[in-house]
């Protein structure tokens, strides 16, 4: 039992490479049959599959180009999409498709998108400061109008803000502004040059502002980076 079973894997092992050895003549049919086409002064013409824009030449001067090895990259560039990163933290606030701003792509004309896609799996970045982070691939389609985003091209650098959370009627301060009193948050609001202690309700927050539904109102001034020493009645002066 043992010898057939060796002489049925033996078979398997010999179909496959018939049938690998069979694509490998097809291709090579199929390059006689190019050669065998007319050849012009510049030599043998060669037709893209799809219809398009060269975005980039692989071999930029004359040399010997093996079989099947990429010559240009062809696209279509009215069907761009933006691809961004971020952490896995923020990506898992993101609802079906929700609004993004496109910004600082070269242009000061913002341009507008929805999200299609965030990839399931995570990968793991080193931020400038030398930290690993878990971020994910997030896929965005642009829905400006194409004449809006011409001069835009692939691999161009752009910042995208995903839209997560809408708050009518908040205020917004910086996120360095606040800082932990017990369980709660609280902020120093500066009145009449006196810093007073105050504790916040945060609706939301991020790495760089945070919605706050009680606690300050617009147009209050808030003291950054409060040091530790800083009390409740002291003087602050703006510098």
């Amino acid at each position: 039992m043992l010898s057939l079973r060796f002489a049925e894997r033996d078979l398997q092992a010999a179909e496959l490479r018939t049938h690998a050895t069979e694509h490998e003549l097809n291709q090579a049919r199929a390059l006689l049959h190019r050669y065998d086409q007319p050849k012009s002064d510049q030599g043998w013409e060669i037709s893209a599959p799809v219809n398009g824009r060269i975005l980039r030449v692989m071999q930029g001067s004359e040399a010997a180009v093996a079989a099947g090895a990429p010559v240009v990259e062809v696209g279509d560039p009215s069907g761009l999409e933006v691809i961004v990163d971020v952490l896995t933290t923020d990506a898992v606030s993101i609802r079906p498709e929700p609004p993004v701003e496109i910004t600082r792509w070269g242009s000061p004309r913002e341009l507008e998108g929805r999200v299609r896609l965030v990839e399931p799996p995570a990968f793991t970045k080193v931020s400038a400061l030398g930290a690993e982070e878990q971020r994910v691939w997030v896929v965005i389609d642009i829905t400006s109008p194409q004449k809006n985003l011409a001069t835009l091209g692939g691999g161009y650098r752009v910042d995208a803000q995903i839209i997560v959370h809408e708050i009518p009627m908040t205020t917004l301060i910086p996120t360095s502004a606040l800082f932990r009193r017990g369980d709660s948050w609280a902020t120093f609001v500066v009145n009449e040059g006196i810093g007073q202690e105050r504790l916040v309700s945060v609706a939301q927050r991020s790495d760089q502002t945070a919605a706050i539904s009680d606690g300050v109102r617009p147009g209050e001034r808030v003291v950054l980076y409060p040091p530790s020493a800083l009390s409740d009645g002291a003087s602050i002066r703006k510098r």
